[in-house]
């Protein structure tokens, strides 16, 4: 999807392991991508798992009150569900093969497993958005997907879906919870709200947020304070 994908792992398995997770990415990338002409999404056939892809979507839409839609912009595009999702799957895959610590990324997307080393989290760093150089914020984590939406890596993608403009207010959303496809599915809706977006994060079960506003304000739920 246009995107580098990073997959770390600090235990000893199997090389090939790490293949069948890379496999896995580009099969995911081959039927989803929106890049590609003959994706399955644009026009190819759709497989048991891109119908299925496209009902949690939908499930997903039903529980952010239709803030979280892959046809906001005209097209049809899960990406913003479908990368953490992918990510989830890569993951599964190692950890069969006996992968317990591990670290994935793909643009904004970071996926964690177990501990960098004995006794030390993860640390993910959520980029500021107006300043390249720097962290808004570092994570502490073990088990955890942080996915954070926002216009300053690809520009105004994502749009409020009842006009098809983009939100104002808003620099960045982060929401890290157990499932990444569906962190990054909640980063999305809450960003498509604009400022109504921090109120409802508080209203997530199992999943904290950072917002960060246009005006520099820094609005985090109670969970995810507990990461800093």
């Amino acid at each position: 999807m246009g995107i580098p994908v990073g997959i770390e792992v600090r235990d000893e398995i199997d090389p090939a392991a790490i293949e069948r997770a890379f496999d896995h990415l580009r099969r995911v990338d081959a039927t989803f991508s929106p890049y590609r002409a003959h994706s399955a999404i644009n026009g190819g056939e759709l497989t048991p798992e891109a119908d299925a892809v496209l009902d949690r979507c939908a499930e997903l839409s039903a529980r952010t009150g239709g803030w979280f839609d892959v046809r906001a912009t005209g097209r049809l595009d899960p990406s913003a569900f479908v990368k953490g999702w992918a990510l989830d799957g890569a993951a599964a895959i190692l950890a069969e093969s006996g992968a317990r610590n591990l670290c994935l990324h793909a643009g904004g997307d970071v996926l964690v497993r177990g501990e960098r080393a004995p006794g030390l989290p993860w640390r993910v760093g959520i980029q500021h958005p107006t300043r390249r150089d720097r962290v808004a914020a570092v994570l502490a984590a073990r088990d955890l997907g942080v996915a954070t939406s926002g216009a300053y890596e690809r520009g105004e993608h994502i749009v409020d879906p009842r006009t098809g403009a983009p939100p104002r207010g808003v620099l960045s959303v982060t929401v890290a919870g157990p499932e990444l496809g569906v962190a990054d599915a909640y980063s999305t809706a809450a960003f498509a709200m604009g400022l109504d977006g921090p109120g409802w994060t508080t209203t997530l079960d199992g999943y904290a947020a950072l917002t960060i506003l246009a005006d520099g304000r820094v609005l985090s739920t109670r969970g995810l304070d507990r990461l800093l």
